[in-house]
């Protein structure tokens, strides 16, 4: 059965440790970063883009995927599945489809229409058992042809849209989607540290995990992170896995062009950088 995030986060933010939102794009995304979740006996979010969610042809299916995969694979640990960065009508799709956490990203709205939107979708996702996440200070880099430049967000507008029920709180604190530039300045710990300040026991999210070094996504945890968003570090090394396999002529070998043949390496490779990121945020165990 599919929980919503907030009482796994709410346990991590209490436990100074924090819970991974994994990106799925297909099946073996899916299917690996499950095993290894239950392996590992760590809580795990599952995380979809509304252009992950159209390419699987729609979010129905993706509940449906998700919810056979975790009866068949007998999965026990608790398992969010969550829109991340949903327009306002992502998020009341995803709500009929079943999923059980989502992300209305409305960063890129005035801060009025930002509230009067968020608030709705407060009450939509709570009446149906679902936790929310609002963003506010866009996230650097791209996602699904939203840009940002990884601008730093204003403590008192955090404060303001956690006072309207959220279950956690993306405050953008310098970090960027996708790999980070060699002139990176790094996070901004004085705005994250605001930002708890002024949001107390609620769980913040760093997003864009890939290429932050571990000092700073331990000591960002410290300061109340407890969700950390992982994507393109799983593609990446599923891409570098996938290569070298082809490269090796091994899809030329036998029936090595079987697509469970050509495919296991890949997923094998996001089972190892899952298992990485879990043991990192200190996730294991805590299921």
């Amino acid at each position: 059965m599919l929980v919503s995030a907030k009482e796994m986060l709410d346990k991590a933010k209490a436990g100074h440790y924090a819970v991974g939102q994994f990106n799925i794009n297909n099946l073996e995304w899916t299917k690996s970063i499950l095993a290894t979740a239950q392996e590992l006996n760590s809580p795990v979010i599952l995380g979809v883009s509304e252009g992950a969610g159209k390419y699987m042809t729609g979010y129905k299916t993706v509940v449906g995927m998700v919810k056979g995969m975790m009866e068949e694979m007998n999965i026990t640990v608790p398992v969010a599945l969550h829109l991340d960065h949903g327009s306002y009508e992502g998020c009341l799709k995803c709500v009929e489809a079943g999923f059980s956490s989502i992300m209305f990203d409305g960063s890129h709205y005035p801060i009025d229409e930002n509230v009067a939107k968020t608030t709705e979708l407060v009450k939509l996702a709570h009446d149906n058992n679902m936790s929310i996440e609002a963003e506010v200070g866009s996230i650097g880099g791209e996602e699904d042809g939203v840009v940002g430049m990884g601008e730093c967000a204003d403590p008192q507008e955090c404060k303001a849209i956690a006072d309207l029920g959220v279950d956690m709180l993306a405050a953008g604190i310098g970090n960027i989607h996708g790999k980070y530039p060699e002139n990176w300045a790094g996070l901004s710990f004085e705005t994250l540290d605001a930002v708890q300040q002024l949001t107390g026991a609620m769980p913040l999210v760093l997003h864009g995990g890939t290429g932050i070094p571990e000092d700073m996504i331990k000591k960002a945890i410290s300061l109340g992170v407890a969700k950390i968003n992982v994507n393109t570090e799983c593609q990446l090394s599923f891409a570098d896995a996938t290569r070298k396999y082809i490269e090796a002529g091994k899809d030329l070998e036998g029936k090595g062009f079987d697509p469970r043949k050509l495919l296991a390496p890949g997923a094998e490779a996001i089972k190892a950088t899952v298992k990485e990121k879990m043991e990192l945020f200190g996730s294991v165990g805590k299921a």
